[in-house]
């Protein structure tokens, strides 16, 4: 079969197949191939308007250009331009809208009286926020208004997150939670609109408990930034918390991070993030809490909860689910071997003790280091306590 024959046949298949992007730029690449670089621009001009965000296309449109740029003389250049006027800038950028904020914020059910044990934990969001929200006349009287911010900080896994949705619950208030992905965008620019947009979202929707997780990813510290787009990023954030044009009253921010050395210093100044909350593994009555939850619609026999509490220092939140998994997986291996359901025993769990062991602790050497070297202004003073009653 000649070569042309081969053009011809690809011609024909594109034709009965127009839709079909890949078998188009293979035509692409024999019409580049033969010379006939009018007709391969011809066909990369449709391919992208089929597929405009297309690598292979992009690529195959500045190969067939340089082709044309060494063919030079004879061709009509002003045809060429008016084929690729409309790429000059993709579609796909032309097209490009913002992704629109979710305005549906959530109230959410569950109350701090959901959350097991952590008392001082409790206790501390009474007085810095719990407290002033429910009585905003007594706060106005002393002063105090209901804006702010609080960071959690701690081990992952620790509930934080729980805790934030459960401190809207209390409130009454909307419960609107940001993920990184809700602000970061590949396009410069976008990601400081994005962050307006959430913030303009929560005061419409006061009073509103507004909750980054994962705060050190976007307000990291400058100083270790190089990228001047996320060191933006940082300063929008800084400009909404203060909100030089808009009034955040009845806008409460909750930040997460298990890595608070590292959020930008001025995101902690007085008026932003203004107070820290140290979210430790949970103590014996919340894991027990926390370890009925999971055992809860299980067959069980001679569970004891208090005593596995006991044993389960250090283990966070998610460590308890992984260790009643790991339980229930051994007295379902048991059961299937036996063809009878055999209920979760404290024997499953003692095997299971010596498989899984708390995540938090590389957590706390990295902790401890900072509680250490890192602590002159006392922003650590509850880590340094912890740690010392734990001999750390």
């Amino acid at each position: 079969m000649s070569e042309d024959a081969v053009v011809d046949e690809l011609l024909a298949a594109v034709a009965a197949s127009p839709d079909v992007v890949a078998l188009r730029l293979r035509l692409v690449a024999l019409l580049a191939e033969r010379g006939r670089h009018a007709e391969a621009l011809e066909h990369c001009t449709v391919a992208l308007r089929h597929d405009p965000g297309n690598a292979d296309a992009m690529a195959a449109l500045q190969q067939v250009s340089s082709g044309l740029s060494a063919s030079g003389g004879g061709f009509d250049w002003s045809a060429a331009e008016e084929q690729v006027s409309d790429l000059a800038e993709p579609a796909f950028v032309q097209d490009y809208q913002p992704t629109a904020v979710e305005e549906d914020v959530a109230r959410p059910g569950v109350r701090l009286v959901d959350v097991g044990g952590m008392t001082e934990v409790k206790e501390r969001l009474e007085l810095a926020l719990l407290g002033p929200m429910r009585n905003p006349e007594v706060a106005k009287a002393f002063g105090k208004n209901t804006r702010g911010g609080l960071l959690l900080y701690g081990p992952p896994g620790c509930g934080k997150t729980f805790i934030a949705s459960a401190v809207a619950g209390e409130l009454g208030a909307r419960f609107y939670p940001v993920a990184l992905s809700d602000v970061l965008d590949m396009w410069l620019g976008n990601s400081e609109r994005n962050l307006k947009e959430i913030f303009d979202v929560a005061r419409r929707s006061a009073p509103c408990v507004l909750f980054f997780d994962e705060i050190d990813a976007i307000g990291q510290k400058r100083s270790q930034l190089r990228h001047s787009g996320m060191r933006n990023v940082v300063n929008q954030l800084l400009a909404e918390l203060d909100s030089a044009q808009d009034r955040n009253e009845g806008v409460f921010v909750l930040g997460a991070t298990n890595h608070p050395w590292d959020v930008d210093t001025a995101l902690r100044r007085p008026g932003r993030f203004d107070r820290m909350l140290l979210v430790l593994p949970p103590d014996p009555p919340a894991r027990a809490a926390i370890l009925r939850y999971h055992l809860r619609d299980r067959p069980l026999s001679g569970i004891d909860l208090d005593a596995l509490a006991r044993s389960t220092p250090e283990f966070s939140g998610a460590d308890l689910a992984h260790l009643c998994e790991s339980a229930t997986e051994r007295a379902m291996s048991d059961s299937i071997n036996t063809g009878t359901v055999q209920p979760v025993t404290m024997g499953d769990f003692t095997t299971a003790l010596r498989e899984v062991k708390p995540s938090t602790g590389a957590w706390f050497a990295t902790a401890r280091n900072v509680a250490t070297f890192a602590n002159a202004d006392g922003s650590y003073d509850d880590l340094v306590r912890y740690l010392k009653s734990r001999k750390r």
